[in-house]
């Protein structure tokens, strides 16, 4: 959860947990005029103006640098300072979801539904710094055309039987992935409030990432490589927000958890407890940097 800080008589007061905080705000002591601060914030805000925190309201016009609390207190450190994402989630919990996610793929016709509910708790579990009550806002209606359109579509190609129309049906399912990324970013939200954020890498560029992942399953350990390139790529495609989305992962990290999870994995009780090591490895090396520094 965000720690918060807020100005009175000039003083920095906090940090304060969320919901410390939010008992601050009901007893009257951080009004809708005082100037707040959580890290990922650009400077000094009035709390009225946080959406969500009193009263909603449209997002503020950002302010320049400078204006985070001084004393260590969680700001930037420097013009290049990150912020990692992290995952928590309770195993068993996983494992039962993760059962009624897997039957509701095989009898097809409930997926849409089940795998939304699954997103739904899965992003609730991300800690976004300066982003709390992460959530996703995607109803499964949308997915309805797009999934039963491609069933009908398969079923149609495998009956003509042509091997073109099959890599074709390939290409087609590459395109709906495509589509479904843009989607869920579209519709994360932190404390009800949408984050406006968009995917904006193109069709052919995810097509040529895959593709040159498949191809790269031939050299064997080439993958690792291709994947961390694809990550960063795709962390660069996230637009919307003040801060840039940065994956600092290399091949070789995932290399060598790929070796290991596929070990573990193929004992099969390890599984949830490999899952959540190999999210919260990828969610330690994403992080939110100011925008602008990595150039600096």
């Amino acid at each position: 959860m965000a720690s918060w800080f807020y100005a009175s008589e000039g003083k920095q007061q906090g940090p304060f947990p969320e919901g410390q905080f939010r008992d601050l705000i009901a007893r009257g002591i951080v009004r809708p005029d005082t100037l707040v601060w959580t890290e990922g914030m650009a400077g000094w805000q009035k709390a009225a103006e946080i959406p969500g925190l009193i009263g909603g309201g449209a997002a503020p016009p950002m302010m320049p640098a400078g204006g985070p609390p001084m004393m260590g207190s969680g700001g930037y450190a420097g013009a290049g300072s990150g912020s990692s994402l992290a995952v928590d989630f309770d195993i068993l919990e996983f494992t039962w979801r993760s059962i009624v996610l897997l039957v509701g793929l095989i009898f097809v016709i409930p997926a849409p539904w089940v795998f939304v509910w699954y997103t739904k708790w899965i992003v609730s579990c991300v800690n976004v710094p300066g982003r709390p009550n992460l959530s996703f806002t995607g109803d499964a209606m949308t997915l309805v055309p797009w999934y039963f359109g491609f069933i009908v579509l398969a079923i149609a190609l495998g009956l003509i039987g042509s091997d073109i129309l099959s890599n074709l049906l390939f290409i087609a399912q590459i395109g709906l992935y495509w589509l479904l990324i843009k989607w869920m970013v579209a519709n994360l939200a932190s404390n009800g409030q949408p984050l406006g954020l968009s995917f904006t890498g193109s069709i052919w560029a995810y097509i040529g990432w895959n593709l040159l992942f498949a191809i790269s399953i031939i050299t064997i350990i080439g993958w690792a490589w291709v994947a961390a390139a694809q990550m960063r790529w795709f962390c660069r495609s996230v637009e919307g927000t003040r801060r840039e989305v940065v994956f600092k992962g290399s091949g070789l990290d995932i290399l060598w958890r790929g070796i290991v999870a596929a070990i573990l994995c193929s004992l099969i009780i390890p599984i949830p407890w490999v899952y959540r090591w190999i999210m919260n490895w990828f969610a330690s090396q994403t992080e939110l940097v100011p925008r602008g520094s990595l150039g600096a």
